[in-house]
């Protein structure tokens, strides 16, 4: 019978291949696509250690890193209270709203509860972000070394990413020149990560004034990812973005993940810092873009509140001063292997190594040295491919004390017997 739309009818009975969407073949997480490859057997023998994951940023994973009682009740008080068991306001619940913008206004950038949307995690702030500056076919210079979901929402999009270098001799500063010489007529957005993953870096005020000129000089928002705000160790100091500039119209994430060690609650939030009225469309296509998922879980904002005024003032420093111990521990110990070089970390919840690739017989690559590792010693890191920083290799700080005694032990151990 022929088909009365135009378009040949298929037998009864019979199925081609359903195409998937243009969307989905560009989105592409290169962390995953990592932790999901096989371990190819080598002609070493193979590690029948334990596992030592050092690969992904969840504090939750060994049960050392808890969160604070408050954060839970706040949560039971939520739930039991039957007032959020309904769909909330897409932008978010008014308290949890409220209480964002109280916690984070500052005099130099002060906020109101309009001023905040929240979103399904941090992750989702990220793609609403991207997604509301940046059109298709339009670019947006990104961070090199840089969490890599920034290129996989903008991938997915048709977003063109340019990557502007860090430089690892200063602390994995921006190169400023580097950054400024990407910028053409196209370019919709600049991001920037601090306090950083992958590298555990914090910038200074200086610098983050030296990036805010580059947006001022080209007329460009920022989009500052403050997931690891105030995560920052002993003799560093945070600053929001947003506290430098009256000028320029800047996006800020943040979320409970991290700071709270509670990623799985999928909280977050963009902070709309426009001090001039040039994100009116924006705020607008915030609003529009949240309707998407009529925002994140109702219960866990209307937590929020309590969270943010209940749980003690000494629980971030000595969650800061904990984090620091062991990223001390990583830097310490690794710093005893040969033909690597540990940055300093100054914050967050993590450790860049750099590979001296020469000053091993048969390590081809930062992933050639991820996978003989974890064949031989059974330690998973993740290679600098996933950060479009190759020669490097990215550690997670927060498994228990004796697991990074034991994974450095390893490395140590790995390094010296392909080590020239």
């Amino acid at each position: 019978m022929p088909s009365t739309n135009g378009i040949s009818n298929v037998p009864s009975g019979s199925w081609g291949t359903v195409s998937s969407s243009d969307v989905s073949r560009r989105t592409f997480n290169p962390i995953r696509d990592v932790l999901s490859r096989p371990v190819k057997p080598l002609s070493t023998p193979q590690s029948t250690k334990d596992l030592i994951s050092l690969s992904i940023g969840d504090p939750t994973v060994f049960g050392n890193f808890k969160t604070h009682p408050v954060v839970v009740e706040a949560v039971e008080e939520a739930v039991r209270s039957y007032g959020f068991n309904g769909y909330p306001p897409s932008v978010g619940v008014p308290q949890a709203r409220e209480a964002v913008a109280k916690k984070y206004s500052h005099p130099d950038a002060p906020l109101t509860a309009n001023d905040v949307v929240m979103a399904s995690g941090c992750s989702g702030a990220v793609e609403m972000a991207i997604g509301v500056l940046c059109s298709e076919g339009q670019n947006i210079l990104l961070p090199r070394p840089g969490f890599c979901l920034y290129n996989t929402v903008a991938g997915s999009r048709n977003i063109e990413t340019r990557l502007y270098n860090l430089v690892a001799e200063k602390n994995w500063e921006v190169d400023i020149e580097h950054m400024e010489s990407l910028i053409d007529s196209n370019t919709a957005a600049i991001l920037i990560n601090n306090p950083s993953n992958p590298c555990g870096s914090n910038f200074t005020k200086a610098h983050l004034r030296a990036i805010l000129a580059v947006c001022d000089r080209h007329k460009i928002p920022l989009i500052s990812d403050e997931i690891y705000a105030d995560m920052v160790f002993s003799g560093q100091v945070f600053t929001p973005t947003a506290t430098l500039t009256s000028t320029v119209p800047i996006l800020t994430l943040g979320g409970l993940a991290k700071q709270w060690l509670i990623p799985g609650w999928r909280i977050g939030w963009i902070l709309v810092n426009d001090r001039n009225n040039a994100f009116a469309q924006v705020r607008q296509g915030l609003f529009a873009l949240s309707t998407l998922i009529n925002g994140p879980c109702a219960p866990i904002q209307a937590a929020i509140p309590r969270i943010f005024d209940d749980v003690p003032e000494s629980y971030l420093p000595a969650l800061n001063k904990q984090l620091e111990a062991h990223a001390r521990i990583l830097e310490s110990e690794l710093g005893k292997a040969p033909g690597i070089e540990v940055i300093s970390p100054q914050g967050a919840m993590y450790v860049m190594v750099k590979l001296d690739l020469q000053a091993f017989v048969d390590i081809a690559d930062d992933a050639d040295f991820c996978h003989k590792l974890k064949w031989e010693e059974n330690v998973e890191i993740l290679p600098g491919e996933c950060f479009a920083y190759p020669g490097t290799v990215r550690l997670v700080i927060t498994p228990p004390k004796d697991k990074l005694h034991s994974a450095t032990a390893r490395i140590a151990a790995f390094c010296r017997r392909h080590h020239i």
